[in-house]
């Protein structure tokens, strides 16, 4: 029996119902290739072995790679990747990925930006998260839990919150509830970000000011008539303002 390690935020998933439900929603076809980060024990990985026409497998736990390795040693429609996914090539699998897994708590919103790099090679993505980044993910304008992951994520991605999972289905049970959660590419021409690093710059800075007006919080960055001008009232707060006009200023900063 592999022992959890901490210090990988390894909790497996062992609950039927919750496998069946997370394959359900995935639904891999026999054309699909699905690309699963962190297999761990493989709970997933056996009916998407079945059911998927390449699967791909990241693991960084070289005893559970290992294992994985052994196990599927004579299907040539599965690799094993022993390597940390937060510096792995997606675009190198092919394009049309469906990206899947139970991601480790301490490294899942650094690895949902490094996915971002290779959404131009991605159909969808179902992941398992801690239910508190899920809600961040999924917030809707003048919500609390509306903040820079929201609007970073939202410019790219459609993001819709699927089911709850208790910490009863894993082993050992995380102290918090997990969430499963659908990640898609949007249509083409839903946004146009003219430049990223403006808008990750002018988003960062407003949500570590949260309880500042917006006027104060990009008082170094952004003019009131600027702010007027992408339809942000200067007295609100960063939670209120929509994707559209974030993505709006950013793009009025980037031409001044």
């Amino acid at each position: 029996m592999h022992r959890p390690r901490k210090r990988f935020g390894q909790h497996f998933l062992h609950d039927p119902g919750v496998i069946d439900d997370i394959v359900g929603a995935i639904a891999p076809l026999s054309a699909d290739t699905v690309v699963e980060i962190g297999p761990g024990q493989g709970a997933i990985t056996t009916p998407l072995a079945r059911l998927a026409g390449k699967l791909h497998l990241i693991e960084f736990d070289r005893d559970l790679a290992g294992d994985l390795r052994r196990q599927y040693r004579n299907d040539d429609r599965v690799t094993v990747h022993e390597c940390d996914a937060l510096r792995f090539d997606f675009a190198a699998l092919g394009a049309g990925l469906r990206i899947v897994g139970n991601l480790p708590y301490n490294i899942s919103t650094p690895l949902l930006f490094h996915l971002l790099d290779y959404r131009d090679a991605i159909q969808d993505m179902h992941f398992m998260l801690q239910k508190e980044v899920v809600d961040r993910m999924a917030a809707e304008p003048g919500t609390r839990d509306f903040g820079r992951l929201t609007v970073m994520l939202g410019c790219a991605l459609q993001v819709a919150h699927l089911f709850d999972v208790p910490p009863a289905a894993f082993s050992p049970p995380p102290k918090v509830t997990s969430a499963v959660v659908r990640l898609a590419p949007l249509p083409k021409g839903t946004y146009h970000v003219r430049d990223h690093a403006q808008l990750k710059k002018i988003v960062s800075q407003a949500f570590t000011q949260r309880r500042k007006t917006i006027r104060n919080a990009l008082r170094q960055d952004a003019s009131e008539q600027q702010l007027l001008a992408a339809g942000i009232d200067p007295a609100t707060r960063p939670e209120t303002v929509s994707i559209h006009q974030w993505i709006e200023l950013a793009n009025l900063l980037h031409s001044a």
